[in-house]
């Protein structure tokens, strides 16, 4: 019997939940106001920053198993933005406190501008009824 490999690695993944908060934050820099789809972008960011953080301990997790503990921790602190920046846009959009949206979104750009984004390939379909989904549940 063949080996299975899993290419559905969590780096991959974390890569990918990345690229496509870098290219809604590029979006939303094109937006002049608060409407329906900024919301729904800014929801879609916090999803994606909570699976950035489930790769984060998956990984953290594989690394403290083999006795990788210092490295574990190291690579959690690296990450641990993430957390803080989807509590604070999740207050963002529970509050409705849109002045400080730009601090957000520069926080944002900080973290994302190594990803070099020629193109836009996300399509609006992808966060479409975010908002509601992530009030609907209460999280």
């Amino acid at each position: 019997m063949a080996r299975v490999i899993n290419t559905n690695t969590p780096g991959k993944r974390r890569g990918h939940l990345m690229r496509t908060v870098a290219e809604i934050q590029r979006r939303l820099l094109q937006k002049s106001s608060v409407d329906g789809e900024v919301k729904d972008m800014l929801a879609m960011v916090v999803f994606c920053l909570r699976e950035v953080c489930a790769t984060v301990q998956e990984t953290s997790n594989v690394w403290d198993e083999r006795g990788y503990w210092k490295k574990a921790a190291e690579f959690e602190m690296e990450w641990e933005w993430a957390t803080e920046m989807t509590n604070e846009i999740e207050t963002i959009l529970h509050r409705e406190a849109w002045d400080k949206l730009p601090d957000i979104i520069m926080g944002l750009a900080a973290r994302v501008s190594k990803i070099k984004i020629t193109r836009l390939t996300r399509d609006e379909s992808l966060w479409k009824g975010c908002f509601l989904k992530l009030i609907g549940n209460g999280e």
